[in-house]
C-alpha cells in the first residue's frame, strides 16, 4: 500500500503548491520542481530556504519539504525533518502539519489514525490547496480501509473544487490508482448495492480493470460493454488513453481444449495445472458476450498427446492446450501438421524446428539465469563467479547465464561444478574463491621457516558476485560454507529453485537473492487474493504453486495468440512473470526478485530492463561451456517435466 501511496501522492502532487503569498523567487523554483515531478529536488530546496528563515516562517518551509520527501516516498527523510517543527495549535500551518502526519500514517498502514486527523479538516473552512490534499489523502485512508465507494464519492465532489481540464484529469487519474489496487470482490459488492450511476460505474470497470489486470479478452470485450452501458461516464476519458485493439476486441476463440495428464505418474502436476488453468476461465470466461466452452481430455487416457489433439481438433475445438510432459510434447509436434493453433505446456528441444501453429509456454530455467545475469548488470555488478551442479541442468544455466552476461558486457571471470548430494563443498569453493592458492602459499612459508605462523586465508577481490544454481537441500549448505570460506560477504544471484516452498525456515540462505514466478514471491494487485485461495482449496498442492500460475497464464495466453495468428504478441505480465513472445513461437518470461531475509521470502523492488553494455569493452564475450563431468543424480522439487 506504500507503493500505491506514492503513486498517489506523484499524480497529486502537480496540484499542489506553497502556502501564502510571501514567497520569493527560491519558494518559486521549489514550486516549480514540485509540480514537475522533481519531488527530492524540491525538498532539498525547501529545506535550504528554511535553514536561512526562523520562527513560523522556518517551520512553514519545513513542513513543504516535508511534504515534497512524502510525495517522493522517502519517509525517513520527511521524518527526520519534520521532527525539528513542533505541532501547531492554530494557525495555516495546522492543515499542512496535519496533512504530513495523515501521510506517515497511510505509509505505515494505519488508515484509522490518519482519518482522526483528516476528518476534522474536512469540517473546518480550508484554503482550496489545504482542502484539496486533505481530501485526496481522505480517499487513500478509505481505498485502504477497503470502503472504495467513500474513496470514489470523496474523489469526486474533489473534483467539483478543481477548475483547469488538467487539474480534474489528474483527480481521475489518482482515483483510477486506487481502483486498481483494491479487491475486485470488494469492488464487485458494492457496485452491485450502489444507486449512483456515477459511483456504479467507477467500481464496476475499476472491478474489471483490477481483476484482469487491464489486460486479455476478458478486459477489453469487458471495455466495450461497460462503454454501451455508461456512454457519459467521466472514467471514459481514461480509457480513451488505453489501447484496446477494436478490430480483435471480439476474436477469441468459442471452443478450446486442455490436454493434461490427469493420471499416471504426472497427474499432481497436471491436477494443478488444471486448476490454475480453471481459476482464469472462470474469472473470464463467464463475462464474455459469447461464452467460452471447454473441454479437458487426459493424455494418458487418450492413448497419447497426438490422439488427445485429434479428438480435441474433432470436437470443433479452436484452440488447443496442452500437452505438458517433454515427451509428449516431441510427439506432437512430430505426428502433425497442427490444422488447430496449439500452446504447448513445454519445449521442443532446441534443435528441432516447431511447426506453423504451435506456440510453447515452459517454466525454463534458462529464463531465470537470462534474469538473473540482467539482475546482476543492473545492481552494478560487472565480474562474476558461477558454481553449478555438474549436470544437464547446471550446465545448462551456466550456459544461458554466461552467454546474456557476456553479451550484455558483463565478464564470468571463472567457475566449478559441484556434486549434488555431497555434504562438504569446500574444494569447490576454494577454488572458485582462489582460496587454494593462499593456502598454498602458507604451507610453502611455514616450510620454509620451519615454524608455524599466523595464517588468515584471503579470497580473490576481484569478483562482485556469485551466480549459484542450486535447489533449497544443497543451497542451505552452499550458503552457509562460502560464508565460512571468507566468502560470506559477496552477493549471491539464484533461480528459483532455492526457494522450495516446504514451508522450512531458510534462515540458512539469508542474503540470497533469487529469481522466481510473482505468483510465488510478488503477486499482482489482480491476483494477489489468488495463491492463498488456491493454498486453501489444495494444501496438497503447496509445492506445486508455479504450476498453479502457469496454468493461469496458459488461459490468458489464448486470446493474444489466437488474435495474432503468428504475428507480434503484446507483453503480457502474467502469473509467472511478463510475458512475450519470440520468433520462433516460443513464450519467455521476465522474472519477479526476491530475497531471503530474516527466513523469510522478501519481494525486490523491479529494476529497468537492462538496454546495453555496461562496459567499453575490447573484446566481444564468450559463451564459456563447462567442462564434462559425469551426470549426477538430481533429488529435488524442481525436477522437469
Amino acid at each position: 500500500m506504500a507503493t500505491l501511496l506514492l503513486a498517489l501522492f506523484a499524480l497529486a502532487a502537480c496540484e499542489t503548491t506553497g502556502i501564502g503569498s510571501l514567497g520569493g523567487s527560491g519558494e518559486n523554483r521549489a514550486e516549480r520542481l514540485a509540480r514537475a515531478g522533481e519531488h527530492a529536488e524540491a525538498a532539498g530546496m525547501y529545506m535550504g530556504l528554511a535553514v536561512d528563515a526562523s520562527g513560523s516562517e522556518r517551520d512553514r518551509l519545513t513542513l513543504l519539504a516535508v511534504e515534497q520527501y512524502l510525495d517522493a516516498g522517502d519517509v525517513v527523510r520527511a521524518r527526520s525533518a519534520t521532527a525539528g517543527v513542533a505541532r501547531p495549535m492554530t494557525g495555516p500551518l495546522v492543515p499542512l502539519w496535519s496533512t504530513n502526519e495523515a501521510a506517515f500514517h497511510l505509509f505505515s498502514g494505519d488508515p484509522d489514525l490518519a482519518l482522526n486527523l483528516l476528518e476534522p479538516l474536512s469540517r473546518e473552512p480550508l484554503t482550496r490547496r489545504d482542502r484539496l490534499r486533505v481530501e485526496a489523502l481522505r480517499a487513500d485512508a478509505w481505498i485502504q480501509k477497503q470502503d472504495p465507494a467513500r474513496a470514489v464519492e470523496l474523489m469526486m465532489q474533489r473534483e467539483t473544487w478543481i477548475d483547469d481540464r488538467r487539474g480534474i484529469e489528474q483527480n481521475r487519474a489518482r482515483l483510477w490508482q486506487g481502483l486498481l489496487v483494491s479487491n475486485p470482490t470488494v469492488l464487485r459488492n458494492y457496485a452491485e448495492f450502489s444507486f449512483d450511476p456515477v459511483v456504479k460505474g467507477w467500481l464496476s470497470i475499476g472491478s474489471l480493470a483490477a481483476s484482469t489486470g487491464q489486460q486479455g479478452v476478458g478486459w477489453s470485450n469487458g471495455v466495450i460493454r461497460w462503454r454501451e452501458q455508461n456512454p457519459g461516464h467521466p472514467a471514459n476519458s481514461l480509457l480513451d488513453n488505453f489501447e484496446v485493439p477494436e478490430t480483435m476486441l471480439l476474436d477469441y476463440p468459442r471452443q478450446i481444449a486442455l490436454l493434461l495428464p490427469l493420471t499416471g505418474s504426472a497427474a499432481s502436476a497436471g491436477k494443478a495445472v488444471q486448476n490454475g488453468f480453471l481459476g482464469a476461465y472462470f474469472a473470464t470466461a463467464s463475462g464474455l458476450d459469447d461464452r467460452q466452452s471447454l473441454r479437458i481430455y487426459d493424455v494418458n487416457l487418450a492413448g497419447g498427446a497426438s490422439a488427445a489433439y485429434a479428438a480435441a481438433v474433432e470436437d470443433g475445438a479452436e484452440f488447443v492446450v496442452g500437452p505438458l510432459l517433454k515427451r509428449s510434447v516431441n510427439e506432437l509436434a512430430n505426428d502433425i501438421l497442427v490444422p488447430v493453433p496449439v500452446l504447448t505446456l513445454n519445449y521442443l528441444p532446441d534443435d528441432t524446428l516447431a511447426p506453423p501453429g504451435l506456440y510453447q509456454f515452459a517454466l525454463a530455467p534458462e529464463d531465470e539465469a537470462i534474469s538473473a545475469a540482467q539482475r546482476a548488470l543492473n545492481d552494478g555488478y560487472a565480474r562474476g563467479v558461477a558454481l553449478v551442479p555438474n549436470n544437464s541442468w547446471g550446465r545448462r544455466l551456466l550456459s544461458s547465464f554466461t552467454t546474456e552476461f557476456e553479451g550484455l558486457g558483463g565478464r564470468l571471470l571463472d567457475y566449478r561444478t559441484y556434486t549434488p548430494g555431497k555434504q562438504d563443498f569446500s574444494n569447490e569453493i576454494e577454488n572458485l574463491m582462489g582460496l587454494t592458492g593462499s593456502v598454498r602459499r602458507y604451507q610453502r612459508l611455514r616450510a620454509n621457516i620451519g615454524a608455524p605462523v599466523q595464517f588468515d586465508p584471503r579470497r580473490r577481490n576481484d569478483t562482485d558476485f556469485i551466480f549459484l544454481a542450486t535447489d533449497a537441500a544443497a543451497g542451505r549448505l552452499l550458503k552457509a560454507q562460502l560464508k565460512f570460506h571468507y566468502s560470506g560477504d559477496i552477493p549471491v544471484y539464484s533461480t528459483s529453485a532455492v526457494n522450495a516452498l516446504d514451508g522450512r525456515s531458510n534462515s540458512d540462505m539469508n542474503g540470497i537473492m533469487f529469481a522466481d514466478t510473482p505468483w510465488v514471491v510478488d503477486p499482482q494487485p489482480w491476483i494477489e487474493h489468488l495463491p492463498a485461495q488456491f493454498g486453501e482449496y489444495w494444501p496438497e498442492e503447496r509445492r506445486l504453486a508455479r504450476l498453479h500460475a502457469m496454468g493461469y497464464d496458459a488461459y490468458n495466453l489464448i486470446a493474444s495468440l489466437y488474435a495474432v495468428r503468428g504475428g507480434v504478441m503484446t507483453e503480457i505480465d502474467g502469473a509467472t512473470g511478463k510475458l512475450f513472445l519470440d520468433v520462433n513461437g516460443r513464450v519467455h518470461r521476465r522474472l519477479a526478485w526476491a530475497q531471503f531475509q530474516r527466513g523469510e521470502v522478501i519481494a525486490l523492488p523491479d529494476q529497468e530492463v537492462v538496454g546495453g553494455p555496461i562496459l567499453d569493452i575490447s573484446e566481444d564475450g564468450q559463451v564459456i561451456e563447462p567442462d564434462a563431468a559425469d551426470e549426477s543424480p538430481w533429488e529435488t522439487g524442481t525436477q522437469e517435466l
